[in-house]
Order: structure tokens, then sequence, then C-alpha cells
């Protein structure tokens, strides 16, 4: 048995679904929500998280779009009381982790969404009311389940961070085996934002060491066992350390994140078809242009170091590796690939800068430096 206590009490083996009755007892959940989507539904992952579940009383909500929305959570929550749930089962990717999060602020508080946006200053007023919540990740990418916050396209079309640590699941249930049946492409994609969380969180401004050895760690395995997974998606290996990439990514960024991430929350609000992990693929590589000149980055040779965990032998080689890494998992090389255009430029830069991601970068990016990265991305 593989059972972790760090942020919230994590099991992470082949098999660990079998652990999900006893954390709803341990919880105190009896007549849960399970959050997910139709993708899990027929592939077979939901049907076997209710076999689980046995005699409880169980509702299911299938409906969370690729990137959740608030009308998605609305719907939920409004299920969630009727039904009269007293806990939640996220089952699915970061999109389905990051709905249930935000059922269980729209289930407990008043709406709409917006009053709890960490861009709003609402934190605060996410109470210790927030519905109870159990995480199983189907991909290796977000490490929502470790995670104190969610991303969710509000209402009025802004993707925005919701944090507290009343989000964090009360338990996450990492189980490899659910990810073997993922598709080479998304699992390049996911396994990219794992990549980019442990990276951009290693670079970033805060002071956190014990954040930054996790993040290096997650940043070896990831870069290690990322293609293996891609290519033969029955490795089990491969895809226990993608998942331990994953978790550790997430629980490393608690730390703080920076410029991709600003970029890609914007860019995904202005196009939410647009997947997370592949945005941040793209970014990766001028956000690092960017940063390889601040002082921190400089001083601790935080490039450098990145660079030993990934098997390179010079700093310089990071920035070619990572492209070279893009293009060999069949990712896209740019944002023009994915129809992104200079006009879009205004509106992405203008919800970077407002991004709760922004300030964390070890060196604050102005409009002009956003739109050279935009431009390199492209």
């Amino acid at each position: 048995m593989s059972t972790i206590n760090y942020l919230t009490q994590i099991h992470i083996e082949f098999g660990a679904l079998n652990k999900l009755l006893a954390e709803c007892e341990r919880i105190g959940i009896k007549r849960p929500l399970i959050v997910t989507d139709q993708g899990i539904r027929q592939a077979g992952i939901l049907s076997q998280a209710l076999l689980q579940l046995k005699d409880l009383p169980v509702t299911v909500f299938d409906q969370t779009p690729s990137n959740p929305t608030e009308a998605a959570a609305q719907e939920a929550a409004k299920i969630y009381n009727l039904s009269q749930c007293d806990g939640l089962i996220a089952l699915g990717g970061g999109s389905s982790i990051d709905c249930a999060k935000a059922v269980a602020i729209l289930a407990t508080h008043p709406g709409p969404l917006k009053n709890y946006a960490t861009i709003e200053g609402g934190s605060s007023k996410i109470t210790v009311n927030t519905a109870p919540l159990i995480a199983i990740p189907t991909t290796s990418g977000t490490g929502s389940e470790v995670a104190r916050g969610a991303i969710i396209i509000l209402i009025d079309g802004r993707k925005v961070g919701l944090h507290s640590w009343f989000l964090m699941p009360k338990a996450a249930i990492c189980d490899p085996l659910l990810t073997l049946g993922l598709p080479p492409q998304l699992t390049a994609a996911t396994g990219m934002d794992a990549i980019a969380h442990c990276m951009e969180t290693f670079m970033a401004a805060p002071f956190n060491p014990p954040a930054d050895g996790i993040a290096l760690d997650g940043l070896r395995r990831a870069w290690a066992h990322i293609e293996k997974a891609t290519n033969d998606g029955q490795d089990r290996h491969a895809r226990l350390q993608m998942m331990s990439a994953s978790m550790q990514g997430a629980m490393a960024f608690q730390k703080g994140l920076g410029c991709v991430h600003s970029l890609s929350h914007s860019l995904g609000g202005v196009n939410p078809k647009l997947h997370h992990g592949t945005l941040n693929a793209i970014f990766l590589p001028s956000v690092i242009r960017f940063n390889q000149d601040a002082q921190s980055v400089i001083a601790e040779s935080r490039i450098l170091r990145m660079a030993q965990a990934m098997g390179l032998s010079s700093a310089t080689d990071v920035i070619p590796a990572i492209v070279d890494l893009n293009q060999r998992l069949g990712l896209p090389k740019g944002l023009k690939e994915l129809g992104v255009n200079h006009e879009l430029f205004p509106n992405i830069i203008k919800g970077a800068i407002k991004d709760h991601c922004h300030l964390m970068n070890p060196k604050i990016a102005t409009s002009d430096d956003y739109e050279i990265m935009l431009q390199e991305s492209m």
C-alpha cells in the first residue's frame, strides 16, 4: 500500500480505486454526487467507480465540458441539492475535478461564482461549509486532485482561479490503471501540463525549498517517461511515473506559477476549445527564455538545475529540448496551428496581466513582454 499524507491523504498505486468506499466512510460521505464527463462514462470508468460504492445512494452528473464552466457547475449544484447529497466524487481529468470544486462552493454558498474568484478577492468568502470532495484523476497532467484551486470559465467569459484550502480534496485516489486507455495525443498534452507545472513552479518567485525539491523530482520522472507513456499506453511503469509527476507538480505549485499559466489561462478564456496542457507546452520555451536573466533564476542556477533533472548537459539545452520533445510527441508547433491570430493578442495580454499567476513569475512581464512571448509562440 502507498499512502501519502501531504496536503491531503493520497493513495497512489495500481488498484487504488478500491479505497473509494473506505474514503467515503472516513470522510462521512453517505450520499455522493459523482462529477464526471461522457468520455469517462463511455470508457467504462464510471461503472468501475459505481461498483466500488456498493449500496450507497449515488447521483451522477456527467456533463462536465472540456473546459469547466460556471454554467455546468450551477447545473450540477442544483442536482446536488435536489438529491440531498452530502459530498462529491470527482472522476476524470482536471476539468471534472475543477468543476466539482466549483460545485462544492455553489452547493453550499450563495452565487454567483465570480464572488469567489481569487482576482476578485473572493478566497476569504469560501468557508468551511464547502462540500467535501474526493478526487480520482484519470489523466496525468493537472494534479488538481492535490491542489487547493480550480480554474473555471465564468458566465461573463473570464477564465479565473478559485483558491481556498477548503477546496482541497479530502482524499486523492491516484490509480494508474485508470490512465491505461488514455489516447496518445491526450497523454502527451496532459503530460506536458505536468512538466510545465514542475518547471514553472521551480522558477517562480516565492521562497519554498520543499516545493522546489518536489518539482525537480517530478520533472525528472515526467521527462524520462512521457514518451514511453505516449507511445505505449499500456506501459504500467511509465503510467505510474507520469501520475506521480502530475501529482508532484500540483504539490509544488502551491508555491506559485507564472507567465506560462497567465497566458494559457487567458487564451483558454478567449477560446475555451483549446487544451490547457497543449498551450502550456507551446508557451513554455518562450517563457523560459524570458525568465533566464531573472536575478533569482541566475543566482540559484535554476535553469541548469532543471537541465540536470532532464538529463541535459547544459542550461542552453533546455529550450531546444522542449521544442524537440513537443515535436516528437506530435503536439502543435505553435499557436498558428490552433487558429490563434494577432488580432487576439490584446485580449490575451489583458487577461494575462490580470491573472493570479502573473505576479508569481520571477520577472514581472509587461504588455510588451507578453506580446513578444505570443509572437515567439506563433
